[in-house]
């Protein structure tokens, strides 16, 4: 007896399961940003960094944007004055990140 019989074994021991409705589940929301968010790679100290500017909201908003891309990208940053900024070359990454997430984009200096 392998371990695929043990399994199929086990299924009909256990209880079945509550079955979700897919009416439950959240659908993305879209933000609602008059003018997209620019994203381009610049220079700082000689070292490649993402810079996502153009955003319009709450300083709140804003770290917590900042911190979800910086999670997501595996970097270091900071958010301030309307700006993230993801340290690293992220720029693909971060734009397809933030289309998802429902904003428009604008890319600058993209390949």
């Amino acid at each position: 007896m392998d371990w695929k019989d043990k399994l199929s074994g086990l299924k009909e021991v256990l209880p079945e399961g509550e079955n979700v409705p897919e009416e439950g589940l959240v659908t993305p929301v879209v933000k609602k940003q008059p003018e997209p968010l620019r994203v381009e790679l610049d220079k700082r100290n000689g070292k490649p960094a993402t810079i996502v500017s153009n955003f319009f909201g709450s300083d709140e908003e804003l770290k917590e944007l900042g911190k979800t891309l910086k999670v997501k990208c595996g970097a270091g940053g900071s958010a301030r004055d309307g700006e993230i900024l993801v340290q690293g070359d992220f720029r693909v990454k971060i734009g397809e990140m933030l289309l998802a997430m429902g904003y428009k984009v604008k890319k600058i200096n993209f390949k």
